[in-house]
């Protein structure tokens, strides 16, 4: 059986089947090996259309300095919340996702830069709600990761709402807790 078909890079017989199939796919015959490049030349440049705004190639970075903050400190306090519903959970103790992250996801996002009373009181609302499997009493917990491990009642406000609340304070160190 002769084959008559090869491949317009490099001149390599191919088979029927390739021939067919990459006329059908790149207008051109390819053997396998230069389907794949083509394949994957054909998705970068895809995605470079699908995605205008990384010019600079796909590890460039597009996200403002102030919201690469913020997003990773909502990183570091689910991570420090989930640490301390995991200890709690582990010592026996019922605990509830209380916070309104858990009520409408996303809500933080559209509340970064609102400045009114509502908005301040939703993100004042405890963490993590805790029932004592001993006593069945049930406290309010605010979870707080502090870099600098340095928490007072100053960052919370004169007219906090939740007066049993405790505030288990995170950092590389040391957890801490506080109640209001």
């Amino acid at each position: 059986m002769k084959m008559d078909n090869c491949c317009s890079e490099c001149n390599a017989e191919i088979t029927e089947a390739e021939y067919n199939y990459s006329l059908n796919r790149f207008e051109r015959p390819l053997c396998r090996e230069h389907q794949r490049s083509q394949y994957n030349l054909d998705t970068e440049a895809l995605n470079a259309k699908s995605c205008p705004d990384r010019q600079n190639g796909p590890n460039s970075n597009t996200i403002s300095e102030k919201d690469s903050n913020f997003i990773e400190n909502m990183i570091k306090g689910r991570i420090a919340e989930t640490l301390v519903e995991e200890l709690f959970t582990y010592l026996g103790y019922s605990v509830f996702r209380y916070n309104i992250l858990n009520t409408v996801p996303g809500v933080m996002q559209l509340l970064k830069d609102v400045r009114t009373d509502v908005a301040a009181n939703i993100k004042r609302m405890p963490d993590l709600v805790i029932q004592d499997p001993n006593s069945g009493e049930v406290y309010f917990t605010d979870v707080k990761f502090r870099k600098n491990e340095t928490f007072t009642f100053n960052d919370i406000g004169p007219d906090y709402p939740y007066e049993n609340c405790y505030f288990i304070v995170i950092s590389k160190k040391h957890i801490k807790c506080i109640n209001y």
